[in-house]
């Protein structure tokens, strides 16, 4: 179960259970537990997720220690319908966990509990009607592969299916978007998965670390299978067309040209074809090696030249436009150098970054850029973090600070202890977090794949009814009618819908993460841009989430420094930002932090512990009213004039009296205001605050923002039931936190943005998106870009089908010809990707 999923679960079913961002006033969470936050959001997700009770998650346990995983390639299955029949089947047989049958690559998955279990299953397949052969999955790698001349999303659905079909493989997922393949095998597929990839018009390159960087520093004519014969069979055709329209040469010899353009340019996409045909897929190589093919039956020789030349440099131009689009994704590999200066003990020494081990010592010098992630152990510096975060401004390090890989140093010399290793810094995951939002299918493509599965067949039908019927059944000549039936062929091509919303995903997602704000898949994007409502956290999120000691009003014959002594005694086990600040103010005025006992939590309410043998609590008014029963009447004006000030009351006190009050307030962001404004000007109807704060301070902040709604001494269980009512009144809701204390409203949210998520490993994995830096002004362009690209998909789907759609009524006509049918399909492509590609340039 995914976190988000886990989370909505835990929101529904076990409200009462939750204790993130229990509210004491300030709207954080009063942890006095010292249980961090990623702490209890995993206790929820494995209670909610596993089972609460200790057996469930034991016979959990044991399930998945026994179970044994298998793949069998079966032979002689032909029918989708038989395929599903036969999952049943296995299925229901006693032992047996799960079964899948992938009717694609004719193999199924099974799970079953004991070895004899396979040979029952082996034999119910065989009762079936085929025969099988088996692998034992326990013994399996998974290979990643970057895959260059991928142009067409149809095309790398049918590479998926034939590498599926190799016998050592067991699963292959292909993602477009990132040009990966990842393949789980026996370990000795390796080369067939290469030679697969190679017959079918790629070329298979094997990623491990930051090798995959020399990949693509090589040229595109290099790396392009589909480069130089385009060239060759173009520089044919031209040559034997310019040289017949000024009648130079007879038109037998011009024949010839037009011969050897073909061969040159369709030998590659020839072989590609039948290999396709081979491993049972219809893909478009073989449809243009066909129409070709058919010019020539007929005599069309300059026809079928022009068929495969301009299909072929349709391909060429996809494969370097897309290209284009990936790099600017994989270009962020680039921004962290490949080695690093590295002191292990008295010695320095020039390490590539796979060889730097955590808790190395790395020495940046003023102008470098940061290899590694890691914190500063000597030394400050300004760091600009735009690479990772977007912040345009340098961020001032010292000794404590995390820094990233992929940064850069301005002007002073840090020593930098190391923390994590290349393949998993901070870096890397955005990078292999945005390369897997690429693959996700956004609702939009998800339709665009339904249509062009049913769309291809029924044409191919219509193609061969235009050249069989007219002429047997009407007496029409059949040339005239075969020539239309490979037109139809041509247009048969669903090359520019398919492409028409990856790519667009691609560049919005890659621009974003290139400008500070991580997207994790196309859903995401498409939802962000439908929501005309959000959401806002307070503490952390509007504000800066750092609170301040402001007042100090002690009641009786008790001292400000008396009571500030005892609550800092109270608060010092506690990792709470307002224990936190009342705390640092002891120490700053140098108060003697007295010596307790017997501490003891209270989510979203305060924390007790005993002093010199007196028990003390501090906490929220509503606490010491509703639960603790002591009166504050004499305290009653005091906190009524802080919280009209928009500051956070605590009170000091026992369970009789209360004897001192504590102002605390957070500074609002300089950005809140402003941000507000924009998203105003952007449509967004309505923006509302949900807080854990008191009404006169929750007011008091929106009062100084403007432009926003309030809802104030919330739990966390009435934030979650805000967010849903919310979304039952306005259809759609983007919810914006911290990506931890917020997690179960979040979730819930119909997008759920998470703040800083650079310094935060849960909010980055978690989020559905990150703003990586704590930057509240990245969320309009955030939503401006997910609009944009929403308008953009729209676009590219109308006009790929309005231009089928012409085109099948001028082949009706007979106002086509081929190479017209072949320059239409290749340049409406074409105009796809370049209109989905202008969502690169679009800036904060």
């Amino acid at each position: 179960m995914s976190d988000k999923a886990c989370d909505a679960r835990i929101s529904s079913e076990n409200e009462t259970c939750l204790s993130e961002k229990e509210s004491c006033g300030c709207g954080h969470d009063h942890n006095h537990n010292q249980v961090t936050a990623v702490e209890q959001r995993t206790t929820h997700q494995h209670e909610a997720c596993c089972g609460s009770h200790h057996h469930e998650h034991s016979d959990h346990s044991e399930h998945a220690k026994h179970s044994i995983h298998s793949t069998l390639v079966l032979q002689g299955m032909h029918c989708g319908d038989c395929a599903a029949k036969l999952e049943i089947a296995v299925s229901r047989l006693a032992g047996v966990d799960k079964a899948s049958v992938n009717f694609a690559t004719a193999k199924m998955k099974v799970e079953y509990q004991d070895e004899g279990v396979i040979d029952v299953i082996k034999k119910q397949v065989s009762q079936l009607g085929y025969s099988v052969d088996y692998h034992n999955d326990d013994h399996t790698v998974k290979t990643i592969f970057r895959i260059d001349g991928m142009d067409c999303a149809d095309c790398a659905q049918k590479l998926q299916k034939r590498v599926g079909a190799l016998p050592a493989v067991k699963d292959v997922s292909v993602n477009y978007g990132a040009a990966k393949m990842t393949v789980v095998h026996d370990g000795s597929a390796i080369t067939d998965i290469s030679e697969a990839v190679r017959k079918s018009g790629y070329s298979a390159t094997v990623e491990s670390g930051t090798s995959s960087r020399s990949v693509e520093e090589a040229s595109f004519w290099s790396r392009n299978q589909k480069a130089v014969p385009t060239l060759i069979s173009g520089t044919l055709f031209i040559l034997g067309w310019l040289l017949s329209f000024f009648e130079l040469i007879p038109e037998s010899t011009s024949n010839v040209f037009y011969a050897a353009a073909m061969i040159s340019g369709g030998y590659r996409i020839a072989k590609t074809g039948l290999y396709g045909l081979k491993s049972r897929t219809i893909g478009m190589d073989l449809l243009m090696t066909i129409a070709a093919l058919g010019a020539a039956l007929i005599g069309e020789w300059e026809e079928g030249a022009a068929v495969v030349f301009l299909f072929s440099l349709g391909e060429t131009l996809e494969a370097y436009t897309m290209d284009r689009t990936r790099r600017s994704i994989r270009g962020l590999m680039d921004l962290s150098p490949k080695e690093a200066l590295i002191r292990r003990g008295s010695h320095e020494m020039m390490l590539h970054v796979d060889q730097i081990e955590i808790n190395d010592i790395m020495i940046v010098k003023p102008g470098s850029k940061i290899a590694m992630d890691g914190v500063v152990v000597k030394g400050a510096s300004a760091v600009n973090q735009a690479p990772i975060t977007g912040e345009s401004i340098p961020v001032e390090m010292q000794t404590g600070d995390d820094v990233f890989a992929g940064t850069i140093n301005e002007h002073g010399s840090l020593e930098v202890r190391v923390t994590r290793r290349s393949q998993d810094n901070t870096l890397s995951r955005i990078i292999h977090l945005v390369e897997e939002a690429q693959a996700q299918k956004a609702p939009s493509q998800r339709f665009v794949d339904v249509f062009a599965k049913y769309y291809t067949p029924i044409v191919l039908v219509v193609a061969l009814g235009i050249a069989i019927i007219p002429t047997v059944f009407l007496n029409q000549p059949f040339d005239v009618w075969f020539y239309r039936a490979l037109m139809m062929l041509v247009v048969s091509c669903p090359c520019a819908l398919v492409i028409s919303t990856p790519v667009s995903i691609v560049s919005a997602i890659g621009n974003a993460a290139r400008n500070g704000v991580l997207i994790k898949g196309g859903t995401h994007l498409e939802r962000l841009g439908a929501v005309n409502v959000i959401a806002f956290d307070k503490t952390g999120t509007l504000t800066r989430g750092i609170p301040k000691l402001n007042q100090i009003v002690a009641f009786g014959q008790y001292k400000d420094d008396d009571v500030l002594s005892v609550a800092a005694a109270v608060e010092k086990q506690s990792e709470h930002p307002v224990a936190k600040a009342i705390v640092k103010h002891a120490q700053e005025r140098n108060i003697e932090i007295l010596e307790s006992s017997h501490f003891t939590s209270f989510p979203g309410k305060g924390a007790k512990a005993t002093i010199q043998g007196t028990t003390y609590y501090i906490g929220n008014p509503r606490w010491f009213i509703h639960e603790l029963n002591v009166s504050l009447e004499t305290a009653k004006t005091t906190i009524q004039n802080m919280e009209q000030q928009g500051q956070t009351v605590m009170i000091l006190g026992t369970d009789v009296e209360a004897i001192a009050v504590f102002a605390v307030s957070d500074e609002i962001r300089p950005e809140s205001r402003k941000t507000l404004q924009v998203l105003k000007q952007e449509g967004i109807e309505r923006m509302v605050m949900l807080t854990g704060d008191n009404r006169g301070t929750a007011q008091a902040v929106a009062a100084e923002l403007g432009e926003i709604d309030v809802q104030s001494e919330l739990l966390p269980q009435a934030k979650l039931t805000a967010v849903r009512e919310l979304m039952e009144r306005h259809g759609s809701l983007a919810m914006v936190g911290d990506g931890v204390n917020d997690a179960p409203a979040l979730a819930t949210a119909t997008v759920g943005i998470a703040m800083g998520a650079a310094g935060t490993d849960t909010a980055l994995e978690t989020a559905d998106i990150a703003l990586m830096s704590d930057d509240l002004s990245k969320l309009p362009f955030a939503i401006r870009l997910s609009r944009q690209a929403l308008n953009i998909i729209k676009q590219n789907i109308a006009f790929s089908l309005l231009v089928k759609a012409i085109f099948l009524i001028l082949i009706f006509t007979g106002s086509s010809t081929l190479w017209m049918a072949v320059l239409a399909d290749t340049g409406s492509s074409l105009i796809v990707i370049a209109n989905g590609m202008r969502l690169l340039k679009s800036k904060p």
